[in-house]
């Protein structure tokens, strides 16, 4: 093989070493904390600039590497939507939200980073806007949750708002509390990703079909 041939090999393997290394630091010291020549340094780069060179700014580093796992979870989310299709029960719906993340953490070893790396970008309000436009590229996570609004049709929607908010929160900061606990061999409630998913859905499951107490505002209703 010419050294030619040989190059986008090379490029590839480069551009996954930093895909990698950025997804770990942002997700131990947060995304604006960690400059672009700190990940080419910790990802072995001779030269400092090669985040700059593979992937421009730093949002889009923090967008390619979102992509780098949304088509394994799409993929789960699919089947899992095929599978609750025409359902009227809330867990069905809840299960295709929570598990196409929770089954592909499981995948990733230990220790793994993603699930922190999420709740980085949940948590700034930044670069929030790309995790949600990611996730709303999904026609599939579209019809699951028309499928869920559906089973909760006699919720005023700013309830339904209001817990679907509560609901995205719980799964992300979850999430990346059982992947630090596992990471840091902190004993867990639950022994896997399947058991700590099963746990996540039983309690959102209660959060949407919870009694709705007090009196919605105006504000609300907008």
């Amino acid at each position: 093989m010419t050294d030619g041939e040989d190059r986008p090999r090379r490029v590839h393997a480069t551009r996954e070493l930093i895909l990698v290394t950025a997804e770990r630091l942002f997700a131990e010291h947060g995304v604006h904390e960690v400059s672009n020549r700190q990940i080419s340094q910790a990802a072995g780069q001779g030269n400092n600039t090669a985040v700059g060179y593979h992937f421009g700014t730093k949002t889009d580093l923090v967008r390619a590497i979102a992509r780098k796992h949304s088509e394994r979870i799409e993929q789960r989310r699919s089947e899992l939507l095929a599978a609750a299709e025409g359902s009227t029960d809330v867990r069905a719906w809840v299960s295709c939200l929570v598990r196409p993340a929770t089954d592909h953490f499981a995948t990733l070893g230990v220790p793994s980073w993603l699930a922190r790396f999420n709740a980085q970008l949940m948590n700034d309000p930044s670069l929030r806007e790309v995790m949600i436009e990611e996730s709303l590229t999904s026609p599939t996570l579209r019809r699951i949750l028309d499928g869920l609004n559906a089973c909760l049709a006699g919720l005023p929607l700013p309830v339904r708002l209001e817990r679907g908010d509560m609901a995205r929160h719980l799964i992300v900061q979850m999430c990346a509390e059982y992947e630090r606990a596992l990471a840091e061999g902190t004993p867990t409630a639950r022994a896997g990703w399947p058991e700590m998913a099963t746990g996540l859905i039983d309690g959102i499951v209660g959060l949407w079909t919870a009694p709705v107490s007090g009196n919605l505002t105006a504000e609300g209703l907008r």
